[in-house]
């Protein structure tokens, strides 16, 4: 069983999928997508249904109301006072990608708020192949081309195989997407534009795990990598990479939510 349902608070709305009834809380932060990802909750539920025993799982979305200018930092406070708003602590938090970023800002932050983290396919700063392709994504939306959006993120964020055997569902889905739905994804991706905390990883208290893919074509191994380097020497660190199972590895390997599920679980 699972619900959706909406945080208000003054001039900020943001939706979550809320499963599971364990005593520990996991906060999911989905990546960046094209059109919210609230109607495949059914979907997220089967996913990480390992987790509904010892966990009550929280998937917030980002907020509904954007303002036109919206960096990363500016949805981690959001989405901190949407936790805050709940009554969530002491979480276990996992960000994929854009999320995962956000996930680094509320550490960095809010270290009190956060028992253990993993980020997944995601970066501490933004290098320039990710900033080539966020670009193009962000071009292929302003000229409204949804289509050709849906197949170039596809293209980059699944391993060839996975593409190829979704390439059909992608050109499905970009038929529901709306004006609204662009002009949102223009937004959010360029709010990742300027994203660096390289400098204050250290900052974060808890135990961390980085779950990356060497065949990453969004930001590419290597920025995983660099975030291990940097905390590499921190008590409670841990780092795992697959290899050519693209960027979306969360996604799309079996054996991924256990490895989320193992983690959490430790006693580190």
């Amino acid at each position: 069983m699972h619900i959706v349902d909406r945080v208000v608070l003054n001039d900020l709305e943001m939706e979550y999928l809320k499963f599971g009834t364990g005593s520990k809380t996991l906060v999911i932060l989905p990546g960046l997508s094209i059109q919210s990802v609230m109607p495949a909750a059914p979907l997220i539920v089967k996913q990480y249904e390992i987790f509904e025993k010892d966990f009550t799982v929280y998937l917030f979305d980002r907020r509904s109301n954007l303002p036109e200018k919206y960096s990363i930092f500016d949805m981690a406070d959001d989405t901190v006072k949407a936790m805050n708003k709940i009554g969530l602590k002491n979480v276990c938090l996992f960000g994929a990608s854009q999320g995962g970023m956000i996930a680094e800002a509320i550490a960095i932050k809010y270290s009190e708020l956060v028992e253990k983290l993993v980020l997944g396919s995601s970066a501490c700063c933004i290098n320039q192949k990710a900033s080539s392709v966020i670009r193009e994504w962000i071009k292929l939306a302003k000229a409204g081309k949804a289509e050709d959006l849906y197949l170039y993120l596809g293209e980059k964020v699944y391993s060839p195989e996975v593409f190829n055997q979704y390439r059909n569902v992608l050109i499905d889905m970009a038929k529901s997407v709306t004006e609204m739905d662009l002009k949102r994804f223009i937004i959010l991706a360029e709010g990742i534009n300027g994203f660096d905390v390289k400098d204050k990883l250290n900052l974060i208290q808890c135990p961390i795990l980085v779950i990356g893919d060497h065949t990453d074509a969004v930001l590419g191994g290597e920025a995983s990598l660099e975030i291990a380097e940097v905390l590499k020497n921190k008590p409670n660190f841990e780092i795992y990479m697959y290899s050519n199972c693209g960027h979306a590895a969360y996604d799309a390997v079996p054996d991924y939510t256990q490895r989320l599920f193992n983690f959490f679980m430790s006693n580190k």
